[in-house]
């Protein structure tokens, strides 16, 4: 490559330097057995991997890096890969969530502070997706990412079973004797049978989702099983076309436009995705300077056509959405709704890209103009319990709890919950409404998966499957229910959700937009000379750290100091 274009490049920074620096710099790298031609004046590509054995969902990403470098090698390009911290769901206590922006900081010092021209990211479980997306918009540099992709469906008994979702329907049945305790174990390994993230329109499937829709990957990336071998094949073309991104310098602020952000919001709408979107996409739309809202997300998606059929909303699985034609099928459905000028990491549109698309299965994937649902989406709620906002997912509630008005059964805390659930002297019918305090960003800390909270075993004994429920907690991408999530303000901070009393009438409306407590304003008032928010019991470090800055749901629960994007310029050299 010519001197003049090694200057462009941001390694050159690095591994062209004249003098000591360069020399250093050069020494140290070719220590790993290296030779000079094959780092220096070609693009540094960093491989920024959430490979963990702590993250199950990501635990084939070892093998995955190295077919990235595959690509890249091929590209003329030169991979570095390197590690930051992996947040598996299914194992991290207290939450993924609390260390979703930790995680984003790792990102986002990791790429600032080393000789890379552009990046791959590995995501794969929940919040691994959203957390390096954040940490590399506040950079800026040229970012393309791989979704790691779902497991294979699960078998059970004869039957096709969903990750997630078919745990709470099982949880209930052995609760009530329908399950006995040899099934339940046996389920276990039957639904998690392969390598790859949750199998259902989950939160990981959510996220894969939502950076094919914001142009980020490659086309039809987000439903190929991980399993499958084609999932190797996109690594290799990504590593690839991160080379060409790295030298075309189209930085990820290109890409996630305003248009970009609400065409992954209808996206989401169409899919039956999480309501964790939302909390994600504010965070990220922060660190890249976009100006976007909580009720962006009823104003731009509530409308859309909802058109897959997958749990929790439907019956199929990831596995299904890939054979069926995958996200190029359903936006291609979609195109009359999407912004096209938004461009991808391959430089065109999602709506070009999807041209050539066929629905291979249309009890899968639904035309538009035969949709599952004439609206989808997330509904954005409203009153005096949440004056800043609450969501719900329609697709995932009954229709006759949608218009609704019972009396509160208040648990104070999550242990407050799991002590009284099944106490058969609970004073709580079907027509209660089951409220959770305490459980929002400041509050649990960290926001966890509880708002769908399981009905008392004398309920679900009875064949009641659902209830109103409201919390300013978030629930599973997998669960499913009547359930009002992420009231904000929350209840830690002094919201009215933390003044809620057992036997108060709350009424929800959500074709209105409303969710009332029936209390007056002066009764409310008087409530509050005696509140207090609880001891949560830290002192030092993060998390305390987090207390501190986290803001509210509806601004998407990111740390105030770092919302906006502070580039990948380093400001002091090393040495």
């Amino acid at each position: 490559m010519p001197k003049q274009e090694n200057d462009k490049l941001r390694s050159h920074d690095w591994f062209g330097k004249e003098g000591k620096d360069g020399f250093l710099y050069r020494s140290w790298i070719k220590n790993q057995g290296y030779p000079a031609h094959q780092f220096k004046g070609k693009p540094v590509i960093g491989i920024c991997n959430t490979w963990s054995e702590v993250t199950p969902c990501n635990g084939h990403f070892r093998e995955l890096a190295q077919v990235v470098k595959n690509g890249v090698y091929e590209a003329g390009g030169f991979p570095l890969e390197f590690p930051v911290m992996s947040l598996g769901e299914t194992l991290i206590r207290p939450t993924a969530m609390l260390y979703r922006n930790l995680a984003s900081m790792s990102v986002e010092e990791s790429i600032r502070g080393n000789p890379f021209d552009a990046i791959v990211l590995l995501t794969g479980c929940d919040k691994t997706t959203p957390s390096l997306v954040m940490g590399a918009a506040s950079c800026d540099l040229p970012t393309i990412v791989i979704p790691g992709g779902p497991m294979l469906n699960g078998r059970f008994q004869g039957k096709v079973i969903g990750s997630g979702t078919d745990t709470w329907r099982f949880a209930d049945d052995l609760k009530t004797g329908k399950m006995t305790p040899e099934e339940f174990e046996e389920a276990e390994s039957c639904m998690s049978r392969s390598i790859g993230h949750c199998s259902t329109m989950g939160t990981a499937s959510t996220m894969a989702v939502m950076v094919e829709a914001l142009g980020l990957t490659l086309p039809g990336a987000s439903a190929i099983p991980a399993a499958d071998s084609r999932k190797r094949v996109l690594a290799h073309m990504s590593g690839m076309r991160a080379v060409e991104m790295a030298k075309e310098k189209m930085n990820i602020s290109q890409v996630l436009t305003r248009e970009a952000f609400e065409n992954a919001i209808m996206m989401n709408a169409a899919v039956g995705g999480s309501t964790n979107l939302v909390l994600h996409l504010l965070a990220i739309a922060g660190r890249i300077g976009v100006d976007l809202s909580l009720e962006d997300f009823d104003k731009i998606g509530s409308k859309m056509p909802f058109l897959l059929n997958l749990m929790p909303s439907g019956k199929y699985l990831m596995e299904d959405f890939y054979y069926a034609g995958g996200l190029p099928a359903v936006i291609k459905e979609m195109a009359q709704f999407l912004n096209n000028d938004a461009i991808t990491v391959n430089g065109k549109s999602l709506v070009d890209n999807s041209k050539g698309a066929k629905i291979w299965n249309d009890d899968v994937i639904a035309s538009s103009e035969n949709p599952i649902l004439r609206e989808g989406g997330i509904a954005v709620v409203k009153g005096n319990l949440c004056e800043n906002g609450a969501v719900i997912k329609p697709s995932a509630a009954s229709p006759h709890l949608m218009q609704h008005k019972g009396k509160a059964v208040v648990f104070e805390t999550i242990e407050d919950y799991h002590a009284r659930i099944d106490d058969p002297n609970l004073e709580i019918d079907e027509t209660s409404v089951m409220v959770l305090k305490n459980v929002g960003p400041k509050g649990y800390p960290g926001m966890p998966e509880v708002g769908n909270m399981q009905l008392p075993k004398k309920l679900l004994e009875k064949g009641i499957t659902d209830m109103v429920r409201i919390s300013d907690a978030r629930m599973s991408g997998t669960a499913y229910g009547t359930v009002f999530l992420h009231a904000s303000p929350e209840s830690a901070v002094g919201g009215n959700l933390g003044l809620v009393q057992n036997g108060d009438e709350i009424e929800v409306d959500v074709p209105n937009r409303k969710v009332h407590l029936h209390v007056t304003d002066e009764e409310l008032a008087e409530r509050r000379k005696n509140w207090k928010p609880l001891d949560l019991g830290y002192d030092r470090g993060y998390t305390q750290l987090y207390i501190n800055t986290v803001m509210q749901a509806d601004k998407g629960a990111d740390l105030d100091f770092l919302v906006g994007k502070s580039g990948h310029e380093v400001k002091r050299e090393s040495h």
